[in-house]
């Protein structure tokens, strides 16, 4: 393993996966609702351990789980009708946002990010050449190239795709933007766990203005937002909106990371309780919303 790493090299096989078919939907006929999850062997599993890189935003972060930017959400909506301000929220949903990853984009990220070229070079030559089959009840498939994405069930994916999706925030300069709630001295504009973002603002157009600069970056590197997916929920008055010729679902609550989350800032008292435990006690306090 350790001469695996030193000269980016792949053994033979680690590059097929299996994909059994899970749908997520009721609706079986149609392709775009199974979720693909990739069986790969267990010795590319702990390759890819050795390979875990930066420990970022609330998702997949040892001691961090959904209870806290449900309960986040909860303390900036509780402050916000505290001071009588109107908060909007977006909650993006992204078009099959591990299948539509550009490998190639994500190595220059990579790159640009400064992880090391032999641990990019390790990631390119596990994903060169892939292959996969699909299991049904009635056998496999013959093997067939893949051409993009990061492998759903792989330990490393949710870690490379929130690089994907840092690269977009940090390139719609959205620290730079001046939308957003103001905690401990710092605007807070998103908030996110891996593919599900979350943007915020005090303004009808400081939301739209931060959800097109998002949709600009997303569609630069292959990414589009799911707009039938994609919720608007607001404290305030607010117009239709359209993204390309497409109205976004203006909703009173949400399914927030499993949470249901209401305009008023309503949610699960025991969610909110361990959320508040374990990260947002300090930022409650902090929140300024002059």
């Amino acid at each position: 393993m350790p001469a695996n790493l030193e000269n980016s090299a792949v053994a033979t096989g680690l590059e097929k996966v299996s994909f059994p078919s899970n749908p997520k939907e009721r609706q079986c006929q149609k392709c775009s609702n199974y979720r693909t999850i990739a069986l790969i062997s267990h010795a590319n599993k702990v390759m890819l351990k050795t390979l875990q890189l930066l420990d970022i935003q609330a998702g997949f972060r040892k001691g961090r789980g959904t209870r806290d930017q449900i309960a986040n959400i909860h303390c900036i909506i509780k402050k916000a009708r505290e001071f009588q301000k109107n908060i909007y929220f977006c909650f993006i949903d992204y078009a099959k946002a591990f299948d539509c990853v550009d490998d190639n984009k994500l190595w220059k990220i990579l790159k640009e990010m400064d992880i090391p070229d032999h641990l990019t070079c390790l990631l390119r030559n596990l994903y060169a050449g892939q292959e996969a089959t699909v299991r049904t009840g009635h056998g496999t498939t013959d093997w067939f190239q893949i051409g993009k994405g990061v492998r759903q069930g792989c330990i490393l994916s949710p870690c490379l795709f929130n690089l994907y999706a840092e690269y977009i925030m940090r390139n719609a300069v959205l620290e730079e933007a001046q939308a957003g709630i103001k905690i401990s001295r710092r605007n807070i504009n998103n908030l996110s766990y891996a593919d599900d973002t979350t943007l915020m603002a005090e303004s009808e157009e400081e939301l739209k203005s931060l959800l097109m600069k998002v949709k600009e970056e997303h569609e630069n590197i292959g990414l589009k937002l799911n707009i039938q997916k994609t919720k608007i929920m607001v404290s305030g008055p607010i117009t239709s909106w359209q993204v390309n010729g497409e109205t976004i679902e203006t909703v009173s609550d949400f399914i927030f990371l499993g949470s249901k989350i209401t305009a008023d800032g309503d949610c699960n008292p025991l969610t909110l309780l361990l959320g508040m435990q374990t990260s947002t006690t300090t930022m409650e306090n902090s929140v300024e919303i002059p």
